[in-house]
């Protein structure tokens, strides 16, 4: 995000595997948190870091605190979409109103609900790759529950990697649709 959008940043520690992360806003609403384990500082030359003083700072930093505490089963955040467009904007925001706490869809399944591919006959496999691609581009995840959709025959992938991928176990984890496993903290 360019700081000439008007994005305020600031950092929020977490439980996850990945560490801290960075948290973008506007006067709109929550535009970024893809900057998992970021260090404290602006994103972006001249970007503000809000303190948690500011009330959208405070008010995220509040819930993401009671869900990761197990107290919170919806945000009631405001999103900034203006990072997405087309497809990408069609299938996160149906992913946000429709797949709730503790439960998944599949990238399969995600596609259809959508609608986003609707004019595309094209092979199903491929539309369900398309969102695969389009959770790993989120540029809101956690408050856009991205790590609720699995592949259809396991867990998928989540951000690159194994961190990203132990990240999403955990989330899974905390909303009760994987078992705890003994090093659960």
């Amino acid at each position: 995000m360019r700081n000439d959008q008007g994005v305020g940043w600031f950092s929020v520690e977490t439980p996850l595997p990945t560490g801290g992360m960075r948290i973008g806003v506007t006067d709109q609403g929550v535009v970024s948190t893809v900057a998992f384990g970021a260090e404290a500082g602006g994103d972006a030359e001249g970007a503000p870091d809000l303190t948690t003083e500011d009330r959208r700072a405070a008010a995220v930093t509040a819930q993401l605190a009671e869900y990761f505490a197990g107290r919170r089963r919806e945000f009631d955040l405001p999103i900034d979409w203006r990072a997405t467009t087309g497809a990408q904007q069609a299938v996160l925001r149906t992913l946000h109103r429709t797949v709730g706490y503790g439960t998944t869809i599949t990238y399969g399944e995600l596609a259809d609900r959508s609608g986003a591919f609707d004019d595309d006959p094209g092979e199903r496999g491929l539309r369900a790759k398309t969102v695969g691609s389009i959770m790993g581009s989120a540029p809101v995840s956690v408050l856009v529950a991205c790590h609720r959709v699995v592949a259809a025959g396991g867990i998928g992938g989540y951000g690159g990697g194994e961190t990203g991928l132990a990240t999403k176990r955990w989330l899974l984890t905390l909303e009760g649709v994987l078992a705890p496993t003994l090093d659960w903290s």
